[in-house]
């Protein structure tokens, strides 16, 4: 009996057995990766007695293509009534339309934290000595900054008209004929953004949450996110955590808040990815470090990703790479960013049983070196095999 997943007044999700969760194919390869993770996901959740009761709705191609519309108004409302869901990547409409279809769906349902963990998977070719001490959770403003798509063209008459305000306001001088935008940063986006990871950090035992801004530039912006963020650890969360500042680095068995210069993050993840744990940041900067670190372990074919509201209980996972389409059908590609995307739903739902065997079989079939064609020209004696074969061996392994 397929049944709806609910949320209580605390944000709580209530999860039963036989939950109805919405899923969006995805443009290009999303005809490929979907079904076989779609495969794996089943056979993990029936092996724990549990049944998800797929609800198929449209966006991007597919959508424009049947009802003229990239994102049908029914979609963003199954997403909003049944609360999780998970999609594969989608196409951007050029000349028109969204800026973004993710992003419009970030926006219209206030999913305000992008959670990206980043780790390695033994056996997943990698251009570092040492994968294996990858091991971040980046927590990424999802609603705010560059993205929020405030701009003007250049050489409009808005773009004029805003360029003489700040001209005759402030005194700022703007180039004539340059675009312009706007890069807001609010007291409430940044202390939820970073509550969030504050919470995630104390459920999951994690040692620290690093701030990353460049707050030594961008002052009353990403400065004021530091700032924002140091001030809710001594507020709400003093008896689990301290700043850097308030113990001079010895955090006394709490979690040690810290904050690193976005372009000395970019840096140190790379020459010392052990002193990062919880990784909470800004929307420009937090997608940069994603794929950076995505990079690390073996690309954003296998990284994972997830957008949630922890307070309204909305959840879309979903693919983080492009859709590819010059391998769509071709049943060719790794479907390993979808399905560790259903792994990381899995564990939003409190599956972490079927979650983990997931993990656990995903990493018996690369150990095989049983891999689609991406890692196989990077392996040594791989045995490469379609998208479907892949997700087949992951079965055979669960």
């Amino acid at each position: 009996m397929a049944q709806k997943i609910t949320v209580d007044a605390s944000g709580a999700l209530n999860v039963p057995d036989d939950p109805i969760i919405p899923y969006v194919e995805g443009d290009g390869t999303g005809v490929d990766i979907w079904p076989a993770a779609q495969l794996v996901m089943d056979a993990a959740a029936t092996k724990h007695g549990k049944t998800i009761h797929w609800k198929e709705v449209l966006a991007g191609e597919k959508a424009y293509n049947r009802t003229k519309d990239w994102l049908p108004a029914e979609t963003v409302e199954a997403f909003r009534e049944y609360l999780i869901g998970i999609k594969g990547p989608l196409t951007t409409p050029i000349g028109g339309g969204f800026r973004s279809l993710n992003v419009a769906l970030r926006q219209i349902l206030d999913l305000y934290v992008c959670l990206r963990p980043v780790r390695w998977f033994s056996g997943v070719p990698s251009p570092v000595k040492r994968p294996e001490d990858v091991d971040m959770v980046i927590f990424r403003e999802n609603t705010e900054d560059v993205y929020a798509g405030l701009e003007l063209e250049a050489g409009t008459a808005e773009a004029e008209k805003l360029r003489a305000f700040v001209k005759e306001s402030f005194g700022w001088d703007v180039r004539e004929g340059s675009g312009l935008g706007l890069k807001p940063i609010s007291r409430f986006g940044s202390e939820r953004l970073v509550r969030a990871a504050l919470n995630y950090a104390v459920a999951r035992k994690r040692d620290s949450v690093t701030l990353v801004h460049k707050g030594n530039i961008q002052k009353f912006t990403e400065g004021a996110f530091r700032k924002w963020g140091y001030e809710l650890v001594r507020e709400e969360f003093a008896d689990v955590a301290v700043g850097w500042d308030d113990c001079n680095g010895e955090p006394g068995g709490k979690i040690l808040v810290k904050d690193v210069i976005a372009d000395i993050a970019l840096q140190q993840v790379l020459t010392r990815p052990r002193e990062f744990s919880v990784i909470a940041t800004t929307n420009l900067n937090g997608d940069y470090l994603s794929d950076a670190l995505a990079a690390q372990v073996g690309g954003i074919g296998i990284a994972p990703g997830a957008n949630i509201n922890y307070v309204t209980g909305h959840g879309i996972f979903e693919a983080t790479h492009g859709t590819a389409p010059k391998y769509a059908g071709q049943d060719k590609v790794n479907p390993g960013s979808v399905l560790l995307s259903g792994v990381l739903m899995f564990e939003h739902l409190g599956w972490q049983s079927a979650a983990d065997d997931i993990v656990r079989a995903l990493e018996a079939t690369i150990a095989e070196k049983i891999v689609t064609y991406d890692f196989a020209r990077l392996t040594e004696g791989a045995h490469e095999v379609k998208c479907s074969e892949f997700a087949q061996a992951i079965v055979d392994r669960l």
